[in-house]
């Protein structure tokens, strides 16, 4: 069943906090964008904002679409949602670098839940650029959103690491071609804990829950302008599905069992699909069978452990 449209209202922070990173890229490549004296300061500036509680509905929905048990989230707003409001943030955190934006990707995430993040309270979030490793090639940026709220400070630690290919970066330093790297793919005898069909408006779902709509999750031509053979599922969409697998098949529904989560996005998503959330160990893997393509990688620690 499709996600009503009526959670675009709820929308307005991620929508503005993206409009200004998309004027910022426009100012980058008309060159109107003030150009730095010299590499950022980090860490960088602390952005802070203060977010309205989300509505119930919207969260019911979420944990629904990405595989969830709204049961367990009665009191609580899952952690991995935090994409929500942190895309408000991220605009801000890299403005003022030289990085071409334009050409930017989700390349991961870690998040750390440090304790439940409860409903029905404001939001106060801190974002920061607070790291740049740059190789001449591509550069990898982090950026910290912290969110608390005024019982449960610093509940939830989220870095979105951003990757930038920069120009000739498909060569080495002495200008040979660089080898392509190996496709991750899941171990032939992972555990599978999860499976999902995912329709082709699982994008556009996903954007009306999270307020990413990037075109190029939701609209086939411009998802094709980019070469890719449709729409492609978000980044932060395969991650909830993966937490929401650990959850659901490996935690017995215990949504505190989950300390930290860390994962590479491997590869595009195309919608629709058929896709698995499998682990082995302390690695977690989304793809499409064992010995199959990974889209996603990762490793994930327990409270106990």
């Amino acid at each position: 069943m499709a996600v009503s449209t009526r959670f675009v209202l709820s929308q307005g922070p991620a929508l503005k906090g993206m409009g200004g990173a998309a004027l910022g890229v426009l100012k980058q490549q008309l060159g109107l964008a003030s150009k730095p004296s010299g590499p950022p300061t980090l860490p960088g500036p602390a952005i802070r904002k203060t977010f309205a509680p989300l509505d119930p509905a919207l969260i019911r929905t979420y944990v629904r679409h990405v595989g969830g048990d709204p049961s367990a989230y009665k009191r609580r707003v899952p952690a991995h949602l935090f994409p929500q409001w942190g895309f408000g943030l991220t605009g801000p955190c890299l403005e003022g670098t030289s990085y071409p934006l334009a050409a930017a990707m989700n390349g991961g995430c870690r998040l750390k839940q440090n304790a439940p993040l409860p409903q029905g309270e404001p939001l106060e979030v801190v974002g920061q650029l607070t790291k740049i490793d740059d190789d001449g090639r591509r550069a990898i940026l982090e950026i910290d959103v912290t969110t608390s709220t005024q019982s449960a400070p610093e509940a939830v630690v989220a870095t979105m690491i951003v990757f930038v290919p920069l120009k000739g970066g498909k060569k080495n330093d002495d200008g040979a071609k660089r080898k392509p790297k190996d496709k991750a793919r899941v171990p032939a005898d992972a555990r599978e804990l999860a499976f999902h069909r995912l329709r082709a408006d699982a994008g556009l779902d996903f954007a009306k829950l999270t307020g990413d709509f990037n075109p190029v999750h939701w609209i086939p031509a411009y998802a094709k302008a980019f070469g890719f053979r449709n729409t492609i599922l978000h980044g932060f969409g395969t991650m909830a599905r993966a937490v929401e697998g650990l959850n659901r098949g490996l935690f017995a529904g215990d949504v505190d069992a989950l300390r930290e989560i860390e994962v590479r996005f491997t590869r595009p998503l195309v919608l629709p699909a058929k896709v698995g959330v499998y682990t082995k160990g302390d690695a977690i893997y989304v793809g499409t069978a064992p010995s199959g393509p990974a889209f996603l990688t990762g490793t994930f620690g327990t409270r106990d452990s």
